[in-house]
This record gives C-alpha cells, sequence and structure tokens, in this order.
C-alpha cells in the first residue's frame, strides 16, 4: 500500500541512490516458541510486541526504538538503520524472509550499521517523522519502511520493499558515501529533515471569516470530481472504506439538502457491504479492496477499521433505515467480541491476512469445498454470492461477494425475506463450522488505547441507533479495563500487553478517549465520565499543546528529529481534528468560551488544507458544519430523563449536543432546571432556550423552527 503525502510535497531527490517504492501491508508467520532452538538471538527477545518478536531469531542484531541505540551510533559512529513494519504486514516478512534472515546481508548490517526494529502500532511517533521523510524522498511510502539515518536520527535513504539484491546495493551504496563523503551526506539528511519540520508546521490563524457554508460547498464540489459514480467511494485502482470521509459526507448532505452526496454515501455503504471486504460469514470489515468493485480484499482485519465501521453503519441507519445496515453492525460486533476481545476485556489490534503462509486462506473456498458443505444448499448459495466461472479469484478460490441487494435477489428468485435469512443463518452455520476447523490466522494480542476508545464510540452509537443495552455495557466495560491496564493519574499509555515496559502515551490516545468519554457521557448521563474527559483535557493540555502552532503535538518529548503536527485524516481521524472537536463539545457543555475560541482557531488554520483535499480533511470539515451550521443543545431534565433522551439518540438529528440530567446540576444547561415533578426537555442555541416541552415531538418542531 502506498501511501501519499496529502499536505505540502517537498522535492527531495537523491539522484545518486537507488531508490525502490514497492509497498503493501499483509503478513506471514513466525515461529518464536520459547521451546524451539534457535541458531540466533538478539535483543527483540526481551520485547512483548507480537512483530518485534517475530524478528527475535534473525542474524541481524536488531534493538528497539531507544535513545541508548542512538548514542550507541553516536559512540561508534555508525549509520542507523530503522525498519518499521507490523505484525500483519505480508511484505514487511516477505523481506525478512528473504533479506534479514540471510546471514550474508546480516553481516553487513551489523557491521556497518546500528540496527532498528520499530513496530508502528507501538510508535507511531517514529513511523509518523520517519514515513514523513519516504514520502519527501519518493513521493510515496508504505511498509516494510526501511530508513537510514545518521547518528542523530536525520534520514539520510528511505525505501519500502526491497529484495536481497536490492537491499545490498542499498546497504553498500549508502554505507559508502557516508564514508567517502560525510559531508555530502550530512548537507542531504539536514535538508531531509527540513523538509520534516516544514510539512508539520501549521500558520496560526484568528480569523474565522471563511468559517462557511461556501467554504464547505467549494471543498465537497472539488472532491465530488474524484468520486466513482459507478461503486461509489473514490476514483481508484483500490478501495478504502475511510468512515470518517462518509459519516462527514452524511452529515454535509444532510445539513445542505445536498442529494447527490447523500445518494453517493447511500451507494457506497450498499457496494461495500455487497463487496469481498466485508466478511459475508463471521463479520467484520478487511483492512482495503484490492481492486476499484469492493471484491477481493486484503485479509487482514484492523480494530480501527471495525469500530469505526460499527458507528458508520450505525449512523447510516437512523438516516436511511436500511436492515442490511444494521445486520452490518450486529455482526461485525458479534465478530469483535469473539476473535478480538481478550480474556481482560480489552481488545485486540489485528488480525492477520495471512495463514499457513497463504494471504487470504482462512476465508476463501475452493467450488468442491463448498458443494461437500452446503450440499442441496450449494445452488440458492452459489447465486446468492455470485459463484460462477467468470467470478472465481485465483487458484480455484471463491471470495464470497454479492452483485444485487436482497431485495432484488428476492424478486429475481421469487423467495420471501423470511425464506431468505433462514437459507443465510444454514449457510453460514454450516461454513462457519467448516472455516473453525482451518488453521487460524494468528492476532495481534497489543490493546491499542486509542482504537480502543474508537471501538467504545462505535458501541455508544449502536447502542443509540439499535437500544441495545449489551452493546453500552460492553462500551463501558472497555473504559475499565482501559482504566485499569493502561491509565494512572491522569496519563494514558498506548498499548498495553501483559509484561510489556511500555510507558509512551501519544495525543492519539488522550484525543480519541476524550471524544469516547464525552460520547459515554451523553449516552448515560454519568458525571463521572464528563470528569474524566475533562482531566484527561487537561493532561493533554499540558503534554502536547505546541504554542507555535496554536495545534497540539502528537508525541511528548523532543527525541525525534522533528515535532509531528498531524492534522490529516487517515485510517484514524486526525487527532488534532479530534481536539479540535472536544473543546468545540467541552466548550457547549461546561460553556467554556475560551474552549470554543480554541477549536475555532485550530479549523480556521485548517481551511487552505480543507479546500484543497476535502478527502484528507473530513474530521475538520465536520468541525466545520458544526461551526457554518446552526448548531443547538438539547437537555433533557428530570427523573424520567433517559427514555425521552435515548428516543431522541435514535433519531436522525445533525449538529446537536444531547444530554440529560435525573438530578440537580450545576452544570450550565441544567442549572435551576430539575424538578421532582416533570421532566422536561429544553432546546437551546448560544445559551438561548426555547420553552421547555415535555415530548420529543414538541422538541423536534422547536428544533425546525428556531
Amino acid at each position: 500500500m502506498n501511501i501519499l503525502i496529502s499536505r505540502k510535497k517537498v522535492s527531495l531527490a537523491l539522484p545518486c541512490l537507488f531508490l525502490f517504492v514497492f509497498a503493501t501491508c499483509q503478513e506471514k508467520k513466525s515461529d518464536t516458541n520459547s521451546g524451539e532452538q534457535h541458531q540466533y538471538t538478539n535483543a527483540l527477545i526481551d520485547e512483548t510486541s507480537p512483530y518485534l518478536l517475530q524478528h527475535a531469531h534473525n542474524p541481524v542484531n536488531w534493538q528497539s526504538w531507544s535513545t541508548n541505540a542512538l548514542e550507541d551510533a553516536k559512540k561508534e559512529n555508525k549509520l542507523v538503520l530503522v525498519s518499521i513494519g507490523y505484525s500483519s504486514c505480508h511484505w514487511c516478512h516477505v523481506m525478512e524472509d528473504e533479506t534479514f534472515e540471510d546471514e550474508e546481508v546480516a553481516k553487513i548490517m551489523n557491521e556497518n550499521f546500528i540496527n532498528i526494529k520499530v513496530d508502528r502500532e507501538e510508535r507511531p511517533d517514529v513511523d509518523q517523522v520517519y514515513m514523513t521523510a519516504v514520502q519527501l524522498i519518493n513521493g510515496n511510502g508504505g511498509w516494510p519502511l526501511n530508513v537510514i539515518t545518521l547518528p542523530n536520527g536525520k534520514p539520510l535513504y528511505g525505501g519500502t520493499y526491497h529484495t536481497k539484491e536490492q537491499w545490498m546495493q542499498v546497504l553498500t551504496k549508502i554505507s559508502g558515501l557516508y564514508k567517502d563523503d560525510p559531508e555530502k551526506a550530512a548537507e542531504y539528511a539536514d535538508m531531509v529533515a527540513s523538509g520534516i519540520a516544514e510539512v508539520n508546521l501549521i500558520q496560526p490563524a484568528t480569523d474565522f471569516k471563511l468559517l462557511t457554508k461556501e467554504t464547505l460547498k467549494s471543498s465537497v464540489d472539488k472532491w465530488k470530481l474524484n468520486w466513482d459514480s459507478d461503486f461509489g467511494g473514490d476514483l481508484g485502482s483500490q478501495k478504502f472504506m475511510i468512515p470518517v470521509n462518509l459519516e462527514f459526507l452524511l452529515d454535509y448532505a444532510e445539513l445542505s439538502d445536498d442529494i447527490e452526496t447523500k445518494n453517493h454515501v447511500e451507494k457506497t455503504l450498499d457496494k461495500i457491504l455487497l463487496g469481498g471486504i466485508y466478511d459475508h460469514i463471521a463479520g467484520g470489515f478487511f483492512r482495503y479492496s484490492t481492486d476499484n468493485k469492493w471484491k477481493v480484499p486484503h485479509f487482514e482485519k484492523m480494530l480501527y477499521d471495525n469500530a469505526q465501521a460499527i458507528e458508520l453503519y450505525s449512523k447510516a441507519y437512523k438516516v436511511f433505515k436500511k436492515p442490511a445496515y444494521k445486520d452490518a453492525v450486529l455482526q461485525t460486533i458479534s465478530f469483535v467480541q469473539r476473535e478480538m476481545k481478550n480474556d481482560q476485556g480489552g481488545y485486540h489490534a489485528a488480525i492477520d491476512a495471512d495463514s499457513e503462509g497463504e494471504e487470504g486462506k482462512f476465508y476463501v473456498w475452493k467450488l468442491d469445498e463448498l458443494k461437500s458443505v452446503l450440499d442441496t444448499d450449494f445452488q440458492l448459495f452459489a447465486s446468492y454470492y455470485n459463484i460462477n466461472n467468470s467470478s472465481v479469484w485465483e487458484d480455484g478460490n471463491y471470495v464470497l461477494h454479492k452483485v444485487v441487494n436482497d431485495d432484488e435477489f428476492l424478486e429475481t428468485n421469487k423467495l420471501s425475506e423470511t425464506e431468505l435469512q433462514t437459507a443465510k443463518l444454514n449457510w453460514n452455520k454450516k461454513l462457519m463450522q467448516a472455516r473453525n476447523k482451518r488453521v487460524r490466522p494468528r492476532s495481534d494480542d497489543k490493546i491499542i488505547t486509542s482504537w480502543n476508545a474508537l471501538l467504545i464510540k462505535g458501541l455508544i452509537k449502536s447502542y443509540e441507533a439499535f437500544g441495545e443495552k449489551d452493546h453500552l455495557a460492553m462500551a463501558e466495560s472497555i473504559l475499565d479495563f482501559i482504566k485499569a491496564k493502561s491509565y494512572s493519574n491522569a496519563n494514558l499509555v498506548h498499548t498495553y500487553k501483559e509484561g510489556s515496559q511500555r510507558k509512551e502515551g501519544f495525543l492519539e490516545d488522550y484525543s480519541f478517549m476524550i471524544e469516547a468519554l464525552l460520547n459515554l457521557y451523553s449516552a448515560t448521563m454519568k458525571t463521572e465520565y464528563l470528569e474524566l474527559a475533562q482531566e484527561l483535557n487537561t493532561s493533554a493540555n499540558n503534554k502536547y499543546s505546541d504554542a507555535t502552532t496554536g495545534m497540539y503535538k502528537y508525541n511528548e518529548g523532543e527525541e525525534l528529529i522533528a515535532k509531528i503536527i498531524k492534522t490529516d485524516d487517515g485510517v484514524l481521524p486526525s487527532p488534532n481534528a479530534v481536539m479540535a472537536h472536544n473543546l468545540f463539545k467541552l466548550g457547549h457543555i461546561v460553556y467554556d468560551t475560551e474552549m470554543m475560541k480554541e477549536s475555532k482557531q485550530m479549523l480556521s488554520a485548517m481551511v487552505p488544507l480543507i479546500t484543497e483535499s476535502a478527502t484528507s480533511y473530513s474530521k475538520w470539515n465536520s468541525l466545520l458544519l458544526n461551526t457554518a451550521y446552526p448548531y443547538f443543545e438539547i437537555a433533557v431534565v428530570g427523573k424520567n430523563a433517559e427514555p425521552l433522551l435515548h428516543e431522541l439518540q435514535a433519531t436522525d438529528i445533525t449538529n446537536v449536543l444531547l444530554v440529560g440530567s435525573t438530578s440537580k446540576s450545576n452544570l450550565p444547561l441544567f442549572e435551576g432546571r430539575f424538578s421532582n415533578d416533570d421532566t422536561v426537555i429544553y432546546v437551546c442555541q448560544n445559551t438561548t432556550c426555547k420553552l421547555p416541552v415535555s415530548t420529543v415531538e414538541e422538541a423536534l418542531q422547536q428544533l425546525a423552527n428556531f
């Protein structure tokens, strides 16, 4: 998978070096069982990351990322080789097999370099810095990410996957350049480091005049030129779901009455659920589609994709009321509970794409196998999932996918909805039993705080849409786990695993967790969640606030060669955009005008990038919706607030803060409004409220006529 810089681009070509770019993100197995005898063992044996442990018996003298490793490089005057990947990255492990397990290659690396292995999911800050470097050098990047730096950490070379021959050429040439012309090497590395700093430079803004509906329309209109009118999503040879994009577009369509945008979102959501990117048997979403029709996925399953998909389809259900959306949410929640939850209540990071050395082997089907398992059910199943000669994938395997929705299939096959649902339950039961006999892909069992926060929010949105109280209980249980294992004295740790020594926390952990807590507060009315959100917000300000840019740094401390100001969305929303949302929402809950002003200032600084590349700044555009269109607060006050609040939450309302209280409260939205006799609803905007009403219908009427 290649990743393009979405902000400023700096050309840093180095003609004398070989620059190879061939990257994707999948995985291979590696046995690190302690009982097995190994010829080599390096320092990674003391780590808990599955990815690092998979390299613990390479002949390369790997170390984990640390200041000590960099100090060793300075003392020995050696170049540093930083190799970054993650456990479900296929090409990372292809390169390991071909290159890092080769003694000839290891000899060159050990003699000439300090070799550092990084799990990007444990140290996303290191990954961010060096991914930016590779993007500047090559124009794109991916994993495995291999960077050669000076002893001071400044990049001299960057690339992705290399064959053994290519890698040996690179090692020899870069090592030779450093020995023969260290001044030239230092000059180039300084230029790359300056480029990284420039990419992370944001100019503060205090002018709010462009925070308008017109700016939003211009941003979306430019984006529309890149929409795929046949299969939804954006044009391209591969397709990523990117829930943050679709959620923004759905809200934009609702507020601006843009039917074209609404139809595009609906088509995208429908096509995703028809395609093989969705696991039709067990539930859950795969990483991305390797084609432009959502048909053949890259088969890894990431927690962050599934957490955000739960939120997206819950939100979409409230708009479109499609049973398929609800089914996808419920099935995906069942999947993550069954296959990604650890014994203590946290959720694992990922499930690999490969098993037995083959990508997708656990998920695909041979024709004879389907016929054997399904027997007399095969014919209808084959019609439903498009099993025919024209849809075979590779090596005679089929990826289950549909080409028509259920309504069309029912009409064509003269079936009732009940008959089809019964048939699908029967198919799934038989195929799940058969699939569970296979060798399962390996799980990366790290518990990542920010990703679990996304799941908390997704479960809350599912509860709001469908009223499943179990989902709310799941969300609260995850928070209990995080508080027990990854939180202490107002500080969060990014990853947890039994025995891990990781201490780092990052902006995304704080911003995503604050957002999850604010949603928990809105859903449950429990002020303890609001108080914890405020506590974490204070910590985030103390740790990450950056006066120069008016934004928040990604990491704490100064150990990296440049500070990271992460403003663009990727597979995760921008943590700065999430922080700006949090400030906006907290400001409205406690009526803190300084918070609201800071949120606006952050947003205003992003307007040039929003209008240039909406697809990379949807979380900011969502905040612009809150700012450019009227934003309301609805407060439900009284002993019977819970059912009224939930009725409002289950309704399709955009640009509204929903809060409730069943007791007296000093919060501005509730102060002086509690009565033992009545439960009432206040509809407010900018501290001005309508007269209280008793029913949701009356409140919605007030909202429409404010």
